[in-house]
């Protein structure tokens, strides 16, 4: 999984920012990374955490152990740990969350179920991180057009 989406374009050379397909890998291993935390790394570090696996359980595992020991390091502070969800609203393909409907009617676009269940994974996952409260929701328009959902 080393696709960047088109909205993350103005910093995936640089990856001074966080990028989706790591903040998914971040829930699924259960660890808090702050971006201060990921401004401390260096590129080749933020580019192994893009790189590594982190589906199957042992992947899942080697990533948050190696997460772990490399924010230390970093930082001289471990990580804070997230709960991992059992089956997370973006794996469900069989319904679009209220919240992210919400969201899209906003900018005047309804979601059906059909569009909700051709999306990947990780794009379900971009779309909900993008549409929650309190984020920087600039790149929520931009992802919906980019998934072709306009």
């Amino acid at each position: 999984m080393t696709d960047f989406f088109e909205f993350e374009a103005d910093f995936v050379d640089s990856l001074r920012c966080i990028p989706m397909q790591v903040r998914y890998k971040l829930d699924t291993c259960g660890i808090k990374l702050k971006l201060a935390d990921w401004s401390q790394m260096t590129q080749a570090e933020r580019a192994v955490l893009v790189e590594l696996p982190c589906t199957t359980e042992t992947e899942i595992q080697s990533y948050q152990e190696y997460l772990q020991q490399l924010v230390l390091e970093c930082t001289g502070t471990p990580p804070a740990k997230l709960p991992i969800e059992p089956y997370p609203v973006w794996m469900d393909s069989s319904t679009v969350p209220a919240s992210l409907q919400e969201k899209a009617q906003e900018i005047g676009v309804t979601l059906t179920l059909q569009q909700w269940a051709a999306l990947t994974c990780l794009q379900r996952f971009a779309l909900i991180k993008l549409s929650r409260p309190g984020h920087e929701n600039k790149n929520f328009p931009r992802a919906i057009a980019e998934f072709h959902l306009l």
